[in-house]
């Protein structure tokens, strides 16, 4: 029997998101924070956990002062994505480079989908985005700010424009929108009803129980919800999501630290000789460096991981921004191998 032959053809056509395991010392490759929480306490594993994750949802809700009921819970923003396109269907549009699951997602589902090139600035090509908008007449626009891999926050000016002429729903993925000095797009929900925000706790040093929300209005998220797996966010994601939002302060700390050493090793590469960063509003930097990838290879050979975006970004690498005893010994092996 020959299996393939039974899988749709645009599943045959996809190549399987690969997080690939590489062990070493300083991993700073996948933007994960290097900080976290430990709680596991009067769970009980016996039982389904709340299929509406309530409390989960209202200290979420509360937290961006928006109702219960225009908040939805997803197993990271993976799957709220994939729901979205489950729910509205194709055409998909979306800036290029950004976060590839809003292609690869569109294609298991077999709807179709378009890139847009960004400007050279990293920003949304306007002419282009009107261009592509009136050709392809999306269902569904995926705007990441900051966006991934970039780092950059996109323009909040070009970004309403599309909100505003688009006939379809615009999906801001604020996966970073914590570590920016922009606004969030969470408050323009009661102006705009084709507005969905997508937010994640796996960046704030919560990645590990794979909880994510999409916040919009409420016809919007009843829909949605019909497609939604049932116990999708487990007892212990609920029960650590839960404690880590009651522990604002630590979390606002934790941001806050991330956002210092930002800068600072941002300053430090900006004045290096042969690495070129680009400015970023998020919990990495992407950086040109002259034979990335064997200072790809340097790096991993002397135990710190980076991501290698040779297929993205051709001569680009980006390092997550660590604790400050990972970022010294980053750019201590970095300077070396320059």
């Amino acid at each position: 029997m020959d299996i393939k032959k039974l899988v749709k053809p645009n599943v045959r056509a996809l190549k399987a998101y690969r997080a690939e395991e590489i062990r070493c010392k300083v991993k700073l490759d996948a933007n994960e924070s290097p900080y976290g929480f430990r709680v596991l306490k009067n769970v009980r594993t016996s039982k389904y956990p709340d299929p509406e994750a309530k409390e989960l949802r209202r200290l979420f809700a509360k937290s961006l002062k928006v109702r219960t009921e225009n908040v939805l819970h997803g197993n990271g923003s993976d799957e709220l994505i994939y729901n979205i396109i489950t729910t509205f269907g194709g055409p998909v549009l979306y800036p290029t480079p950004t976060f590839t699951m809003y292609g690869i997602i569109s294609q298991a589902l077999g709807e179709k989908h378009a890139g847009l090139s960004l400007d050279d600035s990293f920003d949304l090509d306007m002419d282009g985005m009107n261009r592509q908008v009136q050709r392809v007449k999306p269902k569904l626009i995926f705007l990441s700010s900051p966006n991934n891999p970039t780092g950059n926050s996109l323009s909040s000016d070009r970004m309403l424009k599309v909100i505003k002429k688009t006939k379809g729903i615009v999906v801001v993925d604020e996966a970073y929108q914590q570590f920016s000095r922009k606004k969030s797009f969470v408050p323009l929900l009661k102006k705009y009803k084709n507005l969905i925000v997508l937010r994640t706790l796996s960046k704030v040093g919560l990645a590990g129980i794979r909880t994510g929300f999409m916040v919009a209005h409420k016809e919007i998220v009843d829909e949605v919800n019909k497609v939604r797996l049932p116990f999708n966010v487990n007892a212990l994601s609920q029960k650590v999501a839960i404690d880590a939002l009651k522990k604002n302060r630590q979390l606002i700390s934790h941001i806050n630290s991330i956002i210092s050493e930002r800068k600072r090793l941002f300053k430090t590469m900006a004045n290096m000789d042969r690495v070129l960063p680009f400015p970023s509003d998020a919990n990495f930097i992407l950086f040109y460096v002259k034979n990335a990838d064997k200072i790809y290879r340097g790096l991993l050979k002397r135990g710190v991981l980076v991501r290698n975006l040779r297929d993205i970004a051709g001569g680009c690498l980006r390092v997550t921004v660590g604790t400050p005893a990972e970022n010294n010994t980053f750019i201590k092996n970095l300077r070396q191998l320059l």
